[in-house]
Order: C-alpha cells, then structure tokens, then sequence
C-alpha cells in the first residue's frame, strides 16, 4: 500500500510478542496482495484485466470490500466509486506512473460515467465477481480502512483488549490505556509539504479516517490537482474542502465515507453526514485559513 502500519497495544507479561508481529504483517500483507493495482498479480489487478461477463472467484476479504464499497457507493449517490481506476491512473496517481496523461485525461472526462455499483455483479453465495461492461477498479478509498480492521481483528485473536492500530493516517482503537485514558489522535492540519497538528481527538472502541487534498497531488499548468476523485465531474475533486475526518466503529467504513464526503463538497457533504447521524469533522478553505464544521451524531456543533 505505499506506507507503513503501526500496532501500539498493552498485554500480559510473556505474550508472543513474536508470534503477533508475524500475525500482524501477514494480515496486512494478504490485503496489499488481493487490493493492490500497483502488483499485476493481485486479485484486484486480475479482476480489472477480466473481460467482461465471466466470473471470477475472489476471496472472501476482497468480496467484503467490494461489497461494501458498493453499498457505500448507492448510500452516498454515487460520490464513494471504486470504478474511477482509469481516472485515478490518468491523472498519474496510479501504475502507468507519476506523470499525468493530458490527452488521456480529456478524453475519460468526455465519456459518460458508469458507476461501479451499475456494472459489478457481486455473487456473495459462490463468491464471486463479474463485470457487465469494461471497468477499472480502484480501492485506494477503501482498502487501508479495512486493512486497519484487519490488524484489529489480528489483535482481537490473541485477546488482546488495549490497541491502537493504524495504516498510514486511518486507525483504530480498543479500550483504554491502563492508566484509563484514551488514546490521542492528532488531527493534521490540511497544509502542504507541512506536518503540523491542528488539534487531537480522543477514541477508544472506535475508529477514525481522514480524507484530503493537501497530501498527495499533482500540478498540471500551474495548478495542484488531488489524488480523490469526482465521480460525476470525471476529474479531481475540486471543491473548498481540505479535508473530512469521520469517526465509525469500523476503519474501512469510516475510510470510504470521509472519501465520499470529501467530494459531495461543504454543502452536500454536511447535509448527508447530519442526515445519516455520522460524527465528522470537516475542514474547509477560507482564503490562508481554515475553518472547522463538527457534526456528531448527526448535529451540528457551534
């Protein structure tokens, strides 16, 4: 996944320390090996390269992704898309390399989009996926939130109940600490080549995702372009929003909501994210500065 992963956690004296941090790379590395679109032979990759209409048997981890990413997909109107794979490479942020691809760019954005949930066919009973028509998956959104899950459920395994596990800026924490507090998690401000702390969130029993514009991008003409892309636009995401932070019980939920959230905007993303009761943080540009929106539980905070 192009990052590293860390594992903070309080256990007995003589825990296989070993025996865990094995168990813990394995869990990470089964979902670079079945997610990445940077390795040609994972699940993902032959999935991408099938053509359309046949099957093709996938494993249990990356049905669960798929399926849920789909349902995340129709949830938020089609703003959280897996299928913008070809978009995402375009633009430079996937395989074919840094550089963005102008000409190739135009013409994805001139032809209608045809969301994921429209053209994956899911087969949960004989596990399974099809494509009704030509489509690149990208799980970029989705992927390292469930990764995060699956370092907690590593955890979980060796009954471990004090953790905070994370991949990159998504993570995940159980219980407290043993002198009771939570854990600390610092909220980055949205600044490029800066890494400042804007402010520090607490969380135990939960886990937390941050989506933004400021870290990984692209200039083109003078101007930065994101890596997330806008589904409907056919290009990167381009609205006053720095950043979403969305807290959930699950990482990979919470992943592909704050990426959903991100690009519905300052207006619409709000809107949804009271209407559905989610607790987010949103970051928005205002000329040098930033303001803050908070909504938890559905409400808005003054």
């Amino acid at each position: 996944m192009g990052t590293r992963y860390s594992a903070v956690f309080f256990a007995a004296a003589g825990v296989a320390e070993s025996a865990i941090g094995a168990a813990l790379f394995a869990a990470a590395d089964k979902v670079d090996r079945q997610m990445s679109t940077w390795k040609p032979d994972s699940d993902l990759s032959r999935l991408n390269a099938m053509p359309a209409h046949q099957w093709l048997a996938v494993p249990d981890e990356l049905l669960v992704v798929l399926d849920t990413a789909l349902r995340v997909g129709v949830q938020s109107n089609g703003a959280f898309d897996v299928g913008v794979g070809d978009l995402v490479d375009a633009w430079g942020f996937g395989p074919s390399g840094p550089m963005p691809d102008e000409g190739r760019a135009r013409a994805l954005k001139a032809h209608a989009h045809h969301p994921a949930s429209d053209v994956l066919e899911i087969d949960l009973v004989q596990k399974r996926v099809r494509k009704r028509a030509a489509i690149t998956l990208d799980l970029s959104g989705i992927a390292k939130g469930y990764g995060v899950d699956a370092l907690a459920g590593c955890l979980d395994g060796f009954g471990i109940t004090r953790y905070l596990v994370g991949i990159d800026g998504e993570m995940r924490a159980k219980g407290h600490k043993p002198d009771g507090q939570a854990w600390a998690i610092a909220i980055e401000k949205p600044v490029v080549d800066v890494r400042e702390v804007m402010g520090v969130m607490e969380l135990a029993d939960a886990a937390i995702a941050t989506s933004g514009t400021y870290r990984h991008w692209v200039e083109v003409a003078g101007t930065q372009h994101a890596h997330t892309m806008s589904p409907s636009a056919r290009q990167p995401v381009c609205n006053r929003l720095a950043s979403v932070t969305v807290v959930m019980p699950s990482c990979m939920l919470a992943d592909a909501w704050a990426t959903a959230l991100l690009v519905l905007g300052e207006t619409a993303g709000v809107e949804l994210a009271q209407a559905r009761g989610m607790d987010a943080l949103f970051v928005v540009r205002d000329g040098d500065d930033f303001q803050q929106i908070s909504i938890v539980e559905g409400e808005r905070q003054r």
